[in-house]
């Protein structure tokens, strides 16, 4: 990219350099003026190259300090939320953290980080996705069946970022948080992890629900709604499907 922005100014300063070698070898004055005046522009086009690449920098050192300061406090959100957990449900034995068949967040996480996720949110102005996930195996010709949750959580894992969580629900389906994370991106990310399900097994069927916060709507609960209603719309497709929720209108 800074190679493209300095073009013009590494031509003007080479043109500059020949029309001043031409006044030189046969005495012309106005060869003379041009190269004078060409070095001036060169000049200014460095200056301006000189300029684009420190805002440039400058904004790279604010998206980088963004994302440090989401992943900060993301990571301090769950250990608060680990926290909270009763130690005498561990010591019982009674895992209430993760889902035992493929090491993902429990619903229970689930429902207690989408309060946090969307009350920072709310706090700091940046949008949250949530998308319910339904893989299945078995269509367009047969009935469909769950398709194997470890792949399935396997491809969700190596697609996410760290800031990101996984869960599993009760009823089967994969919750993801996904935070600082507008719609189009919620779309890109499901689509990755399809992808990625696709290198490891073929004949699986993608469904997804997606809602974000404040587009499609602004509590918790709500969201959920708006992603279970959308989720429902994309299993009337027999095939690969990612349903957004509507516009929120409150």
């Amino acid at each position: 990219m800074s190679g493209r922005i300095a073009l013009p100014g590494l031509m003007t300063g080479i043109l500059g350099l020949a029309a001043g070698f031409v006044a030189f070898l046969f005495d012309v004055p106005i060869f003379g003026a041009v190269a004078g005046l060409l070095a001036l522009a060169a000049g200014v086009a460095g200056i301006r190259l000189a300029q684009q690449l420190t805002e440039q920098a400058a904004v790279q050192r604010l998206v980088e300090d963004e994302l440090r300061a989401v992943r900060a406090e993301v990571q301090e959100s769950n250990e608060h939320l680990l926290s909270d957990y009763d130690d005498d449900d561990f010591e019982a034995g009674v895992d209430t953290l993760t889902d035992p068949s493929t090491g993902l967040f429990s619903e229970s996480f689930f429902n207690v980080a989408l309060e946090s996720r969307i009350a920072a949110a709310r706090r700091h102005l940046r949008p949250v996705a949530v998308v319910l996930l339904e893989v299945v195996e078995g269509l367009p010709h047969g009935d469909p069946v769950d398709a194997d949750a470890e792949a399935v959580a396997e491809s969700i894992r190596v697609t996410l970022r760290e800031a990101d969580t996984a869960c599993r629900l009760r009823n089967g389906y994969f919750g993801l948080l996904l935070e600082d994370t507008p719609e189009n991106g919620a779309i890109w990310t499901v689509e990755r992890i399809r992808r990625q399900l696709l290198g490891i097994q073929s004949g699986l069927t993608l469904w997804a629900g997606v809602a974000c916060y404040p587009a499609h709507a602004f509590g918790p609960a709500e969201i959920m709604s708006s992603a279970e209603e959308a989720l429902i719309s994309a299993r009337e497709w027999r095939q690969d499907r990612i349903e957004v929720a509507t516009a929120a209108t409150d």
